[in-house]
């Protein structure tokens, strides 16, 4: 029950949705399958909401496992109280359980515990007593040469031991500390001038801790670990050493004054600095880590989620130097009809034959789009197509593919196995034309780590990476919908419910029983029983099956609520295949021009509701299914920019405007491809006239914006560009 408010309180929702959350997920239920049917139960919490109550469900969870661990420890001990454990039951964070543990956590031998052992506990005592008088008087008492306690000096040092042991252990002192730096300490980082690196704006640098940036934090880190910097954490010694110099009333006796403040300053200096200086510095990399993982989730997200480019014949070009050039021509339907290898690049320069195979390939399979990698000899390769299609006269355009994974993809056994008859080559060329074609049925292949639309992300915890990118593509694939009866096993296995093992059987079992005709002949493949049935159906489309309710996002649980609406509205279920559905917002309610904008309260929806059962929620999605039937989300994006010549990074000029595309989002700006082969930046400060928290405020990846030239540095082939207005570019934002 804590947990439930706990998750109540921090996501802003009721009590009753978080309970129906934990209950769906306790049941096997999957994120989009929740997200999608069972609005409900949960009252409409979207997959981001959801992947954010997971992550805290199982932090909370770990949480509440931990403090069973650390009552038992401190029960164990007899040391348990009724205050202690309703403070560490109440505890919300694991640093302050931590904090709470730390005086009973079981350590190696301390200064402090040889101090006790050698009977100084009293001496220290009496020196935080509030009668004490004369210190170094009272430690004439507790000279011990036996216990190698020689003279009342030692006596002291001894005590004071203690004393620096119990202010370090105390947890409200290490909160209020751990606070005090995060509000003033100062992240400072030095290197010495060497080779040029890409640190050398860290080799002299401060910055304080409250405001510095998640990628610079990461970007110290990575330079530490490389050991190109030393990084620390300055902290505002004077202001801390007073308050534990108070915390102990230090001000109150000047006999026994000093050694009160020689504690406290041995306490901050040897036990608490190098630990905060740590817990810190974790806490800004995680803070960080989170950040770029939000970044790139995003990122990950609109890359996913471009349109595809379908109904298109396309040559997939893969740029090579000394390896020659990689293509492949690619049907509309995504068969690879041929491969070759062309030298048109350096050292060979057989631009001819190239051009000569071009021209025979685009007659011969009908292709109308050439989609060129990005990467190495792409600016030449994109010159000679451009040059080809100029010439040639034939009605054909490229575009520029982002080519990062696809690498990892060829020579994977994933590659191997769905294109046998192809060499690494040959799969690299082909899986480009294909990203064009179907964006999302192509980069599902690859690791989401690999597809290169973060930041840091080698320096990121990887397992809680991977999670989250995964995460990322399960929610799209679901999303978009998979067609049944032409899905890789690739793409089947993120289907919400289905494991690999079950995408290869229903891959099998379409290659042995041909197309699927309707959902229900799922329930025939092995392994997928009624459970995985419910999770999966809804996401799975069959087009000009036997049920024409099969091609929408309808799950066949409201199958019946579907066929009474279409019928009290005055429609036939193949209207629905046929794509007459599309008014029937209209007759709902004259007020709504859209499914959207149906408000759960319009008295004609819940009449509809109470007529057909089904819920609010879920009666407005299957309007919005029926409003547009079999359609795909991504159609509504705007297509990529589609290229016949070719710019240089010469041709450049400051105040030029162009078109690009958003390739990828950092959170110092947005990185856009202008056609010149070098992605351009639009720094944070020029995305917008006015202030922008962050750049995905403003843009996402695959974005077509219009951006114009701030200028070119030729030598480091850097391009600065701006999205803002002439009139707002002098102002300062």
């Amino acid at each position: 029950m804590r947990i439930i408010s706990m998750l109540s309180e921090e996501l802003g929702i009721r009590e009753e949705q978080a309970e129906a959350v934990i209950r769906l997920m306790e049941e096997g239920a999957t994120i989009p399958f929740i997200a999608r049917y069972r609005k409900d139960q949960t009252g409409g919490l979207d997959d981001e909401k959801l992947r954010v109550f997971e992550e805290r469900l199982k932090y909370l969870n770990a949480l509440e496992e931990r403090k069973e661990t650390v009552l038992a420890s401190i029960r164990e001990q007899g040391k348990l109280t009724d205050s202690l454990r309703k403070a560490i039951e109440e505890v919300k964070t694991a640093v302050k359980l931590e904090d709470l543990y730390r005086p009973y956590k079981p350590k190696r031998r301390t200064r402090a515990m040889i101090a006790r052992e050698k009977g100084m506990s009293g001496l220290a005592g009496y020196i935080l007593s509030s009668d004490a008088r004369d210190a170094a008087g009272e430690a004439r008492k507790y000279v011990n040469p036996e216990k190698g306690v020689e003279t009342p000096e030692a006596a002291l040092s001894l005590a004071r031991d203690i004393i620096a042991g119990d202010l370090s252990d105390d947890p409200k002192i290490r909160e209020w500390i751990r606070g005090a730096v995060m509000r003033d300490g100062v992240i400072v980082s030095s290197g010495s001038a060497g080779e040029p690196t890409p640190y050398e704006m860290y080799y002299d640098y401060r910055e304080a801790v409250s405001k510095i940036p998640g990628h610079r934090v990461l970007a110290l880190n990575r330079g530490e670990k490389e050991k190109v910097l030393s990084v620390k954490v300055e902290m505002p010694e004077e202001k801390i050493l007073r308050h534990l110099e108070k915390s102990l009333k230090a001000d109150r006796n000047p006999k026994v004054e000093e050694q009160r403040k020689l504690a406290a300053a041995d306490a901050f200096h040897r036990l608490i600095q190098p630990s905060v200086e740590k817990e810190v510095r974790n806490a800004l990399t995680e803070k960080a880590q989170e950040g770029a993982i939000g970044v790139f989730r995003e990122n990950l997200k609109q890359l996913l989620m471009q349109p595809p480019v379908a109904g298109h014949g396309v040559l997939g070009w893969d740029p090579g130097f000394r390896n020659g050039c990689k293509l492949a021509a690619v049907d509309a339907t995504g068969k690879v009809l041929d491969t070759a290898v062309v030298r048109p690049t350096e050292p060979y320069n057989r631009v001819r034959e190239a051009e000569q195979l071009l021209s025979r390939w685009v007659r011969q399979y009908h292709l109308d789009l050439i989609a060129v990698g990005n990467g190495t000899a792409s600016r030449e390769s994109e010159k000679i197509v451009a040059d080809f299609i100029r010439k040639s006269g034939l009605p054909v355009q490229y575009v520029i593919v982002n080519e990062a994974g696809a690498s990892v993809y060829s020579a994977s056994k994933l590659a191997s196995e769905e294109y046998p008859e192809l060499d690494v080559e040959g799969r690299g060329a082909a899986s480009l034309a294909k990203r064009l074609q179907d964006p999302l049925a192509e980069l599902v292949k690859i690791d989401p780590k690999s597809i290169g639309v973060g930041q840091y992300q080698h320096d990121m915890d990887q397992k809680k990476l991977g999670e989250a990118l995964n995460g990322v593509v399960e929610d799209c694939v679901n999303r978009v919908g998979v067609d049944l009866n032409t899905a890789s096993v690739s793409l089947l296995e993120y289907v919400s419910g289905i494991s690999k093992n079950v995408a290869k059987n229903i891959v099998k079992y379409r290659d042995e029983n041909g197309a699927f005709r309707c959902r229900r002949d799922l329930l025939k493949v092995p392994k997928l029983g009624p459970k995985a049935f419910q999770q999966c159906a809804g996401f799975l489309r069959i087009r000009n099956g036997e049920e024409p309710l099969d091609m929408t996002g309808v799950h066949p649980e409201s199958y019946g609520a579907a066929r009474i609406l279409l019928r009290d509205l005055g429609y036939r279920e193949e209207d629905v295949r046929e794509g007459r559905t599309t008014d029937i917002v209209r007759r709902v309610s004259r007020g709504a021009s859209s499914a959207a904008g149906l408000s759960r309260k319009d008295p004609a929806l819940e009449k509809l509701s109470r007529d057909t059962g089904a819920g609010l929620y879920t009666l407005r999605d299957i309007l919005e299914e029926l409003e547009k039937p079999g359609r795909d989300p991504r159609d509504e994006i705007e297509k990529p920019i589609l290229r016949s010549d070719v710019l240089s990074l010469e041709d450049l000029k400051p105040g030029m405007r162009l078109k690009g595309t958003v390739r990828n989002i950092v959170d110092f700006g947005a990185f856009v491809d202008i056609g010149v082969h070098q992605d351009g930046l639009v720094h944070i400060s020029q995305l917008a006239d006015r202030y922008v928290k962050h750049p995905l405020d403003v843009v996402k990846v695959g974005d077509i914006v219009e951006v114009r030239v701030l200028s070119v540095d030729f030598g480091r082939k850097k391009i600065s560009l701006t999205m803002r207005s002439e009139k707002g570019a002098g102002k300062n934002c």
